[in-house]
């Protein structure tokens, strides 16, 4: 069985490899469910790495409905990785109803060939999961990144094996979400072939800081901030009076 690691960092891609996974998801900022991470970290892991690098292509975090400048960045960011040696690419595109935008997928699929592409995590929001996991077979997805649809792989593990089931292995389901040593054996003994996690451990580095970097606010995934216009015009005419 497969061993499929997200590695938010140069330590975690070096760990992952050392204790024997079998390839990792490279991306950043696992708190927000992971977005795509820095061309110097993917180039840094790849030419260190033996075994294999998917990328994680994704430009911000909330919703995976994107608009065209957000497109064009992901379309470029797979180019860039390409470029760089990476050996899959993970990624995915929703539309504002959260079924798959097939025609975005299909080129984001397209631009990743030769290379594998798995859909990630924006599975878990679609509405109907048979209609959905029917759509990325026919568009050459490899592989669907997913809980079954729950708060983790194991309380999903009934839709994983229906999908498994209904996909007749012809697209890969790779379970993850909360998987661990202590559950790890469930999806094995569902004859999966692959698991998806990041085995992660956290060590306080520092005390509390006296001026914090994080906004709690920013961790709401129901919004979208984004620099305002009428609020950085304001602030111009401010310093030009």
């Amino acid at each position: 069985m497969l061993l499929e690691i997200c590695a938010n960092s140069y330590r975690s891609a070096i760990s992952a490899e050392k204790a024997g996974a079998h390839r990792i998801e490279l991306c950043s900022e696992l708190a927000i469910g992971g977005i795509t991470p820095s061309f110097g970290l993917i180039k840094k892991v790849i030419e260190t790495l033996k075994i294999p690098v998917f990328v994680l292509i994704r430009p911000r975090s909330g919703n995976f409905t994107y608009s065209d400048d957000e497109f064009d960045i992901m379309k470029n960011d797979i180019e860039q990785s390409k470029a760089l040696g990476c050996h899959g690419i993970v990624s995915g595109v929703l539309n504002k109803n959260n079924t798959i935008d097939v025609e975005r997928t299909k080129a984001l699929i397209d631009l990743a060939k030769p290379l594998p592409f798995t859909f990630h995590r924006a599975f878990d929001w679609v509405e109907n999961p048979s209609e959905a996991i029917k759509q990325l077979q026919d568009l050459g997805a490899e592989r669907v990144l997913t809980s079954g649809q729950e708060i983790t792989a194991e309380k999903g593990i009934e839709l994983l094996k229906e999908l498994k089931e209904k996909t007749n292995n012809k697209i890969v389901i790779l379970p993850g979400g909360g998987i661990n040593v202590e559950n790890a054996n469930v999806f094995k003994n569902a004859n999966f072939k692959e698991i998806h996690c990041s085995a992660s451990t956290r060590n306080l580095v520092i005390e509390t800081p006296k001026i914090p970097m994080n906004s709690a606010s920013f961790f709401d995934e129901r919004i979208e901030s984004f620099s305002d216009v009428e609020k950085i015009s304001k602030i111009i005419k401010v310093l030009n009076q």
